[in-house]
């Protein structure tokens, strides 16, 4: 498989904090790559910085093969790179098929073109499996499951080709989880959405990703494929990295 990402050598520092020193990263076209890490380790600047928000300070990406230099989250949107947040930014007062357009809505001019905006959403939720009984309804009145779904559905019909999902289970029970599962196992079927995800279960991350990376002391320190490795050996190491910095607190 080739890659469609890949992050060679990426820092990062915010004042006297470094976040990250030295990260390199690689994702295959259909792959999905679990990254995982301690709370702080860095994962969430790393997202940013691969959709656009954050500018590394130093280090290269490249998307397809072409070294880019991601301006702003928009200009990774418009060379296919989308990220799904915890807080989904979703829109709870407006209906379901007004949140699948949010920022891209259908015109008639001079109105909104409510009616081909219902019958795509309802189209896009249908071929992705997410069943969402009436797109009209308000999404406040919806399991966290479901919108989850709808902001994932939302970015693969907005043309993303690398799909970034910061802790898309959070919270989360099983049933709603399963969804979510369900819904990443289609996409890679598929193979048409390359997907990091950062989670913090393992038996969920090793059900659904093809590999696993780890991010410690601001460098991918674990690459593996998950048939070979296993949630033992994961919670080992990131243990052992709990208690070296215990002792070191200590000390």
């Amino acid at each position: 498989m080739s890659d469609v990402l890949v992050v060679e050598h990426v820092a990062k520092r915010f004042g006297a904090l470094t976040a990250l020193r030295d990260v390199n990263l690689r994702l295959a076209k259909g792959e999905v790559l679990g990254l995982i890490g301690d709370n702080g380790a860095g994962k969430s600047t790393l997202i940013k910085i691969i959709c656009g928000y954050h500018r590394p300070d130093a280090g290269r990406i490249f998307v397809n093969g072409a070294e880019i230099s991601l301006r702003s989250v928009d200009h990774a949107r418009s060379v296919g790179i989308d990220t799904v947040y915890q807080d989904l930014a979703l829109i709870n007062e407006l209906s379901v098929y007004h949140n699948m357009f949010l920022n891209r809505e259908r015109l008639r001019w001079p109105f909104l073109n409510n009616r081909r905006m219902r019958k795509l959403a309802q189209a896009h939720l249908e071929d992705m499996g997410v069943n969402i009984p009436d797109v009209n309804v308000e999404v406040a009145k919806l399991s966290g499951g479901q919108r989850q779904a709808i902001a994932v559905a939302r970015s693969v019909y907005s043309d993303a080709t690398i799909l970034l999902l910061d802790e898309p289970l959070a919270a989360m029970g099983a049933k709603e989880g399963a969804l979510i599962l369900d819904l990443v196992h289609d996409l890679k079927r598929r193979g048409e959405v390359s997907i990091i995800i950062i989670a913090h279960n393992y038996a969920q991350i090793l059900d659904v990703c093809d590999r696993i990376n780890i991010l410690q002391h601001g460098e991918i320190t674990f690459d593996k494929a998950t048939a070979d490795t296993s949630i033992q050996e994961l919670t080992d190491l990131v243990v052992s990295e709990y208690r070296t910095a215990r002792t070191r607190r200590a000390g």
